[in-house]
């Protein structure tokens, strides 16, 4: 096939696309440009092996056995998607129009990035046996007869994956001990008045949660606090975080943020060089709605973030569809279904509807009377009408908003 760009191509010639990354992020896309009248080429990478898969099943159904995987319901020799597993790539090179990978480049007149992001790793604990994260689906396979053996097993990090995790763990028989470098659950996603009500959903399903405790070292069999602690471990499941995976884009002009490891995509999820998209875990988007970029490492925003590059592509120009969505996220831990949309960071006041050491309860922030972020447990309803007062920017009334018994869309002014 010809490397010439786009705008220079023969007549003859089928432009491509070439997804980088074969997780929800590039699946989706793949299958969204056909939706949206794609006729050219699309060549999917993935570096796994396996089938492309969904994420979210691997620290429930797959962890525990009762799946053997979660590989996506998509025909891709009958969308006409040249599917490419266990082909990393290592470079983009623009000026060329190709994606390098090591079984040699592949031409490309529109890229997407959707590489997702990988989990950080605790220092000192890289190639450690007995020390896991669970990330992919090999991790699962790993840590499914470490479950199945009841092992008593350290989780680092109690975050959205430790708490999925270490319920998993539970539901298995294994002793589970949580450590937390900070001084309550979810740190990072959730402020001190409502991460804290989660503190005790650890015991209550016989889990050990330690706050304030950092680690100074792993071994085979044990966890050593700075504290001097000292925690048996038959196995330590690392869960601090993920960072985009964008290092391969060095020296691609590809713009990343220094701060995060993001993508810089704008609106529309293009990136610095032209005819290149990014969407996803790897890239950060400004938001009109919230006034900020956001980097959103979600299954949501790995569905509907293709959307809206397949439709950009499709279109062509500089004219195109811009993505702004109202962010949504679930997580099943410790028999509770926990719901949270929308961005409080910028809120100025938080209001609770119902007690939040009951089993269902909610928490709702607004900026200036309107309301802009949810959290709800237990309360389903809440969150499916929430979401969509946040997306019309619409003011409550806080009384009635504050009232557990009142539909929260009754509240609206």
């Amino acid at each position: 096939m010809s490397e010439q760009s786009t705008s220079s191509q023969a007549p003859d010639r089928t432009p491509r696309v070439v997804i980088v990354g074969a997780g929800i992020a590039g699946v989706q896309t793949a299958v969204a440009l056909r939706e949206q009248g794609w006729r050219g080429a699309i060549t999917l990478l993935g570096d796994e092996p396996h089938q492309p898969y969904d994420r979210p099943p691997l620290s429930k159904a797959v962890l525990l056995g009762k799946a053997d995987g979660s590989a996506f319901d998509v025909d891709f020799a009958a969308l006409g998607i040249d599917l490419h597993l266990d082909r990393p790539v290592t470079a983009l090179s623009p000026p060329a129009r190709r994606v390098e990978t090591a079984d040699g480049p592949v031409p490309y007149d529109y890229a997407v990035l959707a590489t997702g992001a990988a989990p950080v790793m605790l220092p000192g604990s890289e190639g450690l046996p007995g020390v896991h994260l669970l990330r992919t689906l090999d991790d699962a396979e790993r840590l499914r007869p470490v479950l199945a053996a009841q092992h008593e097993i350290v989780v680092v990090g109690a975050g959205w994956i430790g708490a999925e995790f270490a319920t998993a763990a539970r539901e298995a028989g294994c002793a589970v001990t949580v450590v937390e470098a900070a001084d309550r659950p979810l740190a990072g996603a959730l402020p001190p008045e409502v991460a804290a009500h989660m503190a005790g959903w650890y015991a209550d399903a016989g889990a050990e949660l330690r706050t304030g405790a950092r680690v100074a070292s792993v071994a085979p069999g044990a966890v050593t606090l700075q504290d001097g602690t000292t925690l048996p471990a038959d196995a330590v499941v690392v869960g601090i975080g993920a960072r985009p995976a964008t290092d391969w884009l060095a020296g691609s002009g590809v713009e990343v943020s220094p701060k995060d490891g993001s993508v810089l995509a704008d609106g529309r999820l293009r990136t610095s060089v032209p005819d290149v998209y990014a969407v996803g875990d790897c890239a950060s988007f400004p938001s009109a709605r919230y006034g900020s970029r956001l980097l959103i490492h979600h299954w949501d925003n790995a569905l509907q973030g293709p959307r809206t590059v397949a439709e950009n592509i499709v279109r062509g120009g500089s004219e195109g569809l811009v993505y702004d969505p109202v962010p949504y996220f679930w997580s099943e831990q410790f028999g509770r279904f926990v719901q949270y949309a929308g961005h409080h960071v910028d809120a100025d006041e938080l209001v609770w509807r119902g007690d939040p050491t009951g089993a269902a309860w909610s928490v709702i922030w607004l900026r200036e009377g309107r309301l802009v972020a949810l959290l709800a447990v237990g309360r389903p309803r809440d969150l499916a009408q929430g979401r969509k007062l946040i997306e019309r920017g619409t003011a409550l009334d806080r009384e009635r908003a504050a009232n557990a018994s009142v539909p929260l869309k009754s509240a609206a002014l």
